[in-house]
């Protein structure tokens, strides 16, 4: 019998380490009485950092507040109604990051194959078209977003009933139609149309039904307040890629309406976003005045360099409108759940 602290003792300085290039390997070690195993028995094991950063990347987490903001916003709004529970908006929150990543995932995945991303992008690397993450690894990562999307999904189900099955549903077959199929909803002019929907009314109306079992007017307000802030985001990403979506033949809204009527939309969205807040907010000073007062300079920011900067500064400007975003749905939480 080979004792247990023999194995152990073995199998510890027998494995070799590999960190950013650097291995360190152990062999032609005797221990104990461990006689089934060769004297020169090597065993490798692989730590690759730069592929946990290449799939970072291909996570996109400068897009992540799309997901984030409109749930805490639309939960934030039930509290006004009603006790919340944590549980429930946990699991939301791990739903709508799933979905977000998977939909991130499966652009990276299926723009690389079809060859609308090229050496000549002017955003981020894609880690498909760039060689970093081969395409069956996208799938598989693709599939696990989307299998704990459903996962979580299925569990809000048995919290809210079937209906939500059915917009459930609906959001798993968004992740795919934004970028597949033979009409991708991205390249024929209605990506912002489609962040409006899930990342606005989907989201805040869905995660304040999950507390509430009921939907509002206000809510509708809330999410399309907060889903023009990510449709915006959209925008400057396709403004960014105009001259190489054109050239791809991928029809975004910036390819249709040109880079000067583009930039006018973005400003046309951030300013509608917040009269849909004021709106949404009319019964209250504070909760109108004090969002309005905590996004006036990011946004003034914003509208400034929408109209100056182009190319890969646009990158600045597309996460500083995702952290807009999520700034207003914490401040409007903010005041919705302490006044």
């Amino acid at each position: 019998m080979i004792p247990l602290l023999d194995l152990i003792t073995k199998t510890a300085i027998a494995i070799p380490t590999k960190i950013k290039g650097f291995q360190h390997r152990v062999s032609n070690s005797k221990v104990g009485s461990a006689k089934w195993m060769p004297d020169n028995a090597d065993f490798y094991f692989s730590l690759d950092l730069n592929m946990l950063h290449y799939w970072w990347q291909a996570a996109r987490p400068k897009t992540l507040p799309a997901s984030v903001g409109p749930i805490l916003l639309g939960t934030a709004l039930a509290s006004t109604v009603t006790d919340i529970s944590w549980v429930v908006f946990l699991v939301t929150l791990i739903c709508a990051m799933s979905l977000q990543i998977a939909v991130n995932l499966a652009n990276d995945l299926f723009d690389g194959l079809s060859g609308v991303d090229d050496d000549n992008r002017l955003g981020p690397p894609r880690m498909v078209q760039s060689g970093h993450i081969s395409p069956d690894q996208m799938k598989l990562g693709l599939g696990l977003c989307t299998s704990v999307a459903v996962a979580s999904g299925l569990v809000l189900v048995s919290f809210a009933g079937w209906e939500l099955f059915l917009i459930g549903t609906g959001c798993v077959l968004g992740v795919f139609a934004y970028s597949a199929g033979p009409v991708p909803l991205a390249s024929c002019g209605l990506g912002e149309a489609t962040v409006l929907v899930f990342f606005g009314w989907v989201a805040v109306i869905g995660s304040y039904y999950l507390q509430t079992e009921n939907v509002s007017l206000i809510a509708f307000l809330f999410g399309t307040a907060s889903g023009l802030f990510s449709a915006a985001m959209m925008l400057v990403n396709n403004l960014r890629d105009l001259t190489t979506d054109e050239a791809a033949g991928k029809v975004t809204l910036a390819v249709r309406l040109g880079e000067t009527l583009t930039r006018g939309l973005y400003i046309v969205m951030i300013f509608t976003a917040l009269v849909f807040h004021m709106l949404a907010a009319n019964t209250s000073a504070w909760h109108m005045l004090i969002p309005l007062a905590v996004c006036a300079a990011p946004m003034l920011k914003l509208i400034s360099a929408i109209r100056s900067q182009a190319g890969q500064a646009l990158n600045g400007v597309l996460a500083n409108t995702a952290k807009l975003g999520l700034i207003y749905c914490i401040s409007t939480s903010a005041v919705l759940m302490t006044l």
